[in-house]
C-alpha cells in the first residue's frame, strides 16, 4: 500500500454504494424495460454458446451467452474466494443479453466493494520489503478485467528484468466472431451489436 485508506473514504464509498443501488430501478425503467432499446436489442448481434467458444469469446460477452465463467469464481485469485457474489448469464447471446449481464454485474459489483469494505485489515503502509530474485522460466497468469479475461505471459531468464511478456487483451479476441455475427445484418442493427460487444480499439490494434 502506498497509500492509507482513511474513514472519509469509506464513508464516500459507502454512500456512492447506497446511491448506486438507489439508482438501479430507474436506470431498469428507463432502459431495460423500455420498449424502442428492447425492439433495437432483442434477437440483434446473437453469438451463441458454440460462437462463443469457438471465437474463444470472454467476459460480459461468453456470459451474455449463457457461460457462467469468470475467472474470479471460476479460478480464484487474490482473495476474491472470500467474496460472495454471482456470475449473472444471459439466455440467447444477443445484444440485449449482453447489456443485461452487465447491469446485474453492477450489483455484484457493489456486493463485492461492500464486502471487502467490511474485512478491511489493518497493516503497514509503504512497508519495505526484500528484493525479489526472478528465476529463469515462465508464468501465464489471468485476472478477470472490466471486459473480460486479461492473460499474462511472462519469460524470464533470471535476470532483474523479463525476457518476453505477452498480453491477451479480452478486446481483441471479443472482436472475432464479428465477420461473422454482421452477415446479412442492418448497417443500423451492426451499430447496437458492436456497442454490446464493449470494443476498446486501441486495446485491439497489433
Amino acid at each position: 500500500m502506498t497509500k492509507d485508506i482513511d474513514d472519509t473514504f469509506i464513508r464516500r464509498t459507502r454512500a456512492f454504494i447506497d446511491r448506486m443501488r438507489s439508482r438501479l430501478p430507474m436506470y431498469r425503467k428507463l432502459v431495460t424495460d423500455n420498449i424502442i432499446f428492447l425492439k433495437r436489442t432483442k434477437g440483434i448481434g446473437i453469438i451463441d454458446r458454440s460462437m462463443a467458444l469457438r471465437y474463444g469469446v470472454t467476459g460480459p460477452v461468453l456470459r451474455g451467452s449463457g457461460i457462467a465463467y469468470d475467472v474470479r469464481k471460476s479460478e480464484p485469485y487474490s482473495i476474491y474466494d472470500r467474496f460472495d457474489f454471482e456470475v449473472p448469464t444471459g439466455d440467447c447471446g444477443d445484444s440485449f443479453d449482453r447489456y443485461i449481464v452487465r447491469i446485474r454485474e453492477v450489483e455484484q459489483s457493489l456486493r463485492i466493494i461492500e464486502q471487502a469494505l467490511n474485512g478491511l485489515p489493518d497493516g503497514p503502509v509503504m512497508e519495505k520489503t526484500k528484493k525479489l530474485k526472478l528465476p529463469a522460466g515462465a508464468c501465464n497468469f489471468t485476472v478477470e478485467a472490466a471486459r473480460g479475461s486479461l492473460s499474462y505471459y511472462l519469460v524470464g531468464d533470471g535476470s532483474d528484468t523479463p525476457y518476453r511478456l505477452k498480453v491477451r487483451v479480452p478486446s481483441y479476441s471479443n472482436l472475432s466472431p464479428l465477420p461473422e455475427l454482421c452477415k446479412g445484418m442492418l448497417l443500423s442493427d451492426l451499430v447496437t451489436a458492436m456497442g454490446s460487444l464493449d470494443l476498446v480499439i486501441p486495446e485491439i490494434d497489433r
